[in-house]
């Protein structure tokens, strides 16, 4: 009697465990993770990575249109990113991901590695642009080719429920990158198992994405990285206290940026901006009966001051806001990273990544959206920050930037090695709790 009792308390303790990490309420990685962390640290192995071999319209495809749809993507064939692509690169994870796991040159410590038999990888590749295809395929519903975009994730659940791979796992090591807010948004509650790498869980309801399986990337920076930042007095140099450059009308926490353009006004060494050059352009263009071509063009050099500004004025500035935008996280944060200018971040609920390995609180500034929306408090808050501490600060940014840089070929933990990094995390936390729903339902038998 007292046997089955233990028996029944340990079956029901497991059952409320495995239940809590599934829908994200218990962090496993935060109770399991030392010690996964320190093997996995111990193993100089990377992970080994099998990646479907999917048509070219699936990724590359919507880069380059003039190859074949069939033509293996390689290394010599891979398109590069274009650098006019303004504000899809920030959502351009998925192809640097993919990017590295057609490198086949010499690379140093390499945390993920190609293999080409299924039956030895770790974890599955699924390099579908779901960030690009959104962006590509229209943004509005009512448009038509939002149908294209759907149409591609209906035929990649049909390919990946076909897989044996997929089936013996249920998707648990397969990782599947979805930066963009609305990527894979059709379809993307079919897939509560799979490693999901996303910018942060705005749009997503914890019972399908959550740190106890999921990666936090970082968005890729739009400014160029300040690589010759070596003035005698960095914080004499810098002569604006606090840097804004962007888009004021946003939904959710994002609201907040229209009362802070109110109360930062006033301010001598304080530039808060109303940005959104590329809406503006579109409207003047349309306007005038502009055609398609010109309006491209007009858009894309909009876009490049837009860009040469923020890069001028994060360079320049000691410290930079970094409000919620429609999301939790936005491109501005890494983007100040990259310019070594220290980010004051605005939100009650922000995930950043690789938060186990860096601890933003070095670096970085952060203020609730209640401390945030009154009237001088954070200004004075800012000034109150002694010149030798915030010296600290910008010299640590300089030590961590390259943590951020996405690039081909990848570099010993940039950003492409630090998020298969923290993939490989993910895929033995699914093990774990593979491991747990086993045992649940061998006590449950």
């Amino acid at each position: 009697m007292f046997e089955k009792a233990i028996l029944s308390l340990i079956f029901l303790l497991l059952l409320v465990i495995t239940y809590s990490v599934f829908i994200g309420t218990v962090d496993i990685r935060s109770h399991f993770f030392p010690l996964l962390q320190s093997t996995a640290q111990s193993c100089s192995a990377p992970l080994r990575v099998y990646m479907y071999d999917l048509p070219r319209r699936f990724h590359v495809g919507m880069l380059d249109h003039s190859s074949p749809d069939g033509l293996p993507v390689t290394s010599e064939n891979l398109p590069r990113w274009p650098r006019s692509s303004g504000i899809k690169r920030q959502h351009s994870v998925e192809y640097w991901l993919m990017a590295s796991l057609l490198y086949d040159g010499e690379s140093e410590e390499r945390e993920a590695v190609r293999v080409s038999d299924p039956d030895t990888a770790q974890a599955f590749f699924v390099p579908f642009f779901s960030s690009l295809s959104f962006n590509t395929h229209g943004h509005n519903m009512t448009d038509p080719d939002t149908e294209f975009d759907r149409q591609l994730q209906i035929e990649i659940l049909e390919f990946l429920r076909n897989s044996k791979y997929w089936q013996k796992s249920g998707g648990r090591d397969h990782v599947i990158p979805m930066t963009h807010p609305n990527a894979f948004r059709f379809l993307r509650q079919q897939l509560n198992a799979t490693i999901l790498i996303v910018a942060d869980f705005g749009r997503y309801p914890r019972s399908m994405s959550n740190l106890s399986k999921d990666v936090v990337a970082p968005y890729v920076h739009v400014v160029e990285s300040f690589t010759d930042d070596n003035p005698p007095d960095p914080f004499v140099a810098r002569k604006t206290l606090l840097f804004f450059q962007g888009n004021t009308i946003r939904k959710d926490e994002g609201k907040v940026r229209a009362k802070l353009a109110k109360i930062l006004t006033g301010y001598d060494d304080v530039h808060y901006e109303r940005s959104a050059p590329t809406t503006k352009s579109i409207k003047e263009c349309k306007l005038h009966g502009h055609s398609q071509n010109i309006l491209h063009h007009t858009v894309l050099a909009s876009l490049f001051f837009s860009y040469m500004k923020r890069t001028e004025g994060m360079r320049s500035s000691k410290f930079c806001l970094h409000p919620a935008g429609d999301t939790p996280s936005s491109c501005r944060l890494f983007d100040a990273i990259v310019s070594h200018c220290v980010p004051v971040i605005v939100s009650d609920r922000i995930e950043l990544p690789f938060e186990d390995e860096i601890d933003y609180s070095e670096f970085s500034v952060f203020f609730s959206i209640k401390e945030a929306g009154q009237p001088g408090y954070m200004i004075d808050q800012l000034r109150q920050i002694p010149k030798e501490r915030w010296i600290e600060m910008w010299q640590h940014l300089k030590s961590i930037s390259h943590y951020y840089e996405f690039q081909y070929p990848p570099k010993k933990e940039d950003a492409v090695n630090m998020v298969w990094r923290q993939s490989a995390n993910s895929q033995l936390s699914a093990e774990v709790r593979s491991g747990l729903v086993i045992q649940t339902s061998q006590l449950g038998a």
